[in-house]
């Protein structure tokens, strides 16, 4: 049995501003996504050019916050904001979903593609690989606040996380870390590195994260406040379902 090492959230102080580890691994993130879409850019292999790519990066940070934000409003908590709704901006207070956020992302390329006069899904598939080190990034996040921890479990590497109890639990933001970063990454990369029709690279996205983050539910403690839903699901596996099947509609679409 293994003890959550209670990593202090806050990273460093700068007078009366806390710098949270959380906020440092969303901006890892983003600079890793960045950096691979720069090498991208420079072996001709990205539909759009280097400042292209700058431009999209600030609308991306828009939807990830402004999506992941109101997908868990939505999502996870409709009724508590409705009552609640200045609590809505208190992001640090923690709360984001990643579904909403990919919902976020995908207006905000339409809006890019738009702007830049580029096809979407093309668009679409140069982002999709880009995205999982940012996943991963989130993951170590989610570990580092002891927040959302796996389900009781009897494994040798089960954890004892503060604050919830003295069972040791799944370490299921390492699970995430390691599938939905890592090895999603790992395919995508070789998967996008050759040609490929318009659209697959998206549509493996959405099926590659939408399996993985379903098995790692399974891990995953569901969230107290709404537990489990129809067939003894959790909300991140119904919404992952849904991702399965836009993945698969989309692959079937492009190979047509």
């Amino acid at each position: 049995m293994l003890t959550h090492p209670n990593i202090d959230p806050i990273a460093f102080s700068i007078g009366p501003l806390a710098v949270r580890w959380y906020g440092l691994m969303y901006l890892a993130g983003f600079a890793i996504g960045w950096w691979l879409g720069t090498r991208r850019i420079a072996k001709g292999q990205a539909p759009i050019t280097r400042a292209q790519l700058d431009d999209l990066l600030f609308l991306i940070v828009l939807g990830v916050i402004l999506g992941g934000r109101l997908g868990y409003v939505l999502f996870y908590k409709p009724s508590y904001y409705a009552a609640h709704p200045l609590e809505i901006l208190a992001i640090w207070q923690g709360g984001m979903s990643f579904h909403g956020g990919l919902l976020g992302v995908t207006l905000a390329l339409v809006v890019a593609a738009r702007r830049h006069g580029v096809d979407w899904l093309r668009l679409t598939d140069f982002i999709a690989p880009l995205v999982p080190p940012g996943i991963a990034a989130g993951r170590l996040g989610n570990f580092i606040n002891a927040e959302l921890p796996g389900r009781v479990t009897g494994v040798p590497w089960g954890m004892v996380f503060p604050g919830a109890g003295d069972a040791p639990r799944h370490p299921s933001q390492l699970y995430q870390f390691a599938l939905e970063g890592l090895v999603l990454f790992v395919l995508l990369w070789w998967f996008s590195s050759k040609p490929r029709p318009r659209g697959q690279v998206s549509a493996l996205f959405l099926l590659g994260y939408g399996g993985l983050r379903f098995l790692a539910e399974f891990a995953r403690e569901p969230d107290s406040f709404i537990g489990y839903l129809a067939l003894g699901l959790t909300m991140g596996q119904w919404l992952c379902l849904a991702m399965i099947a836009a993945g698969a509609a989309l692959l079937i679409w492009s190979r047509r």
